[in-house]
């Protein structure tokens, strides 16, 4: 039996993203599914709304109609995805469920991964992956929700500003 969970998608009626993944999350619980479906997900982002000149935030789902859920697959968790008041099925041809690559994961923002850093404002860096692999430069900004980080090279006499991944920069120590 596999034992590593995938990311899949559920298509549900309108509205009822919410309500299918607490009655997943509920009948995982009472069935003793945990090891087999680990995290039911409706992503969701904070946008502001003016109006009348008054601002307001409003939580609105990134994927309306979708529920993400990270499973072993096997007839059993299919069945029981399958069988959830208000799920239409999952997304793939003839509902047949195809895994999420883990670039789609990521672009999607569904699975947040937090990088350590060892590095602050100031401090010398060596990039270690890129055009710019093994320049040495000096982090000007960090910014951990993008996850992006602004070094200041210098090439050829003149400073360039570049900006990297978090992880594609190393503290020189």
């Amino acid at each position: 039996m596999p034992d590593e969970a995938k990311w899949y998608v559920v298509h549900t009626y309108s509205g009822y993203e919410n309500k299918v993944a607490s009655n997943l999350e509920k009948t995982v619980e009472n069935r003793g599914l945990q090891d087999l479906i680990r995290e039911v997900k409706v992503p969701t982002e904070t946008v502001t709304e003016i109006e009348d000149s008054k601002s307001r935030e409003v939580e609105r789902k990134v994927f309306p109609g979708y529920v993400f859920i990270k499973m072993v697959y096997t007839d059993e968790t299919w069945y029981v995805v399958r069988n959830i008041r208000g799920c239409t099925g999952f997304v793939g041809p003839s509902s047949e469920p195809i895994p999420l690559t883990d670039a789609e994961v990521e672009r999607m923002g569904v699975e947040t991964k937090s990088v350590e850093i060892s590095y602050s404002v100031g401090d010398s860096v060596r990039i270690t992956d890129g055009p710019l692999e093994d320049f040495v430069g000096v982090v000007e900004e960090i910014d951990t929700e993008k996850n992006y980080v602004r070094v200041t090279v210098s090439m050829f006499g003149r400073d360039t500003a570049a900006e990297l991944e978090l992880d594609q920069a190393e503290l020189i120590e």
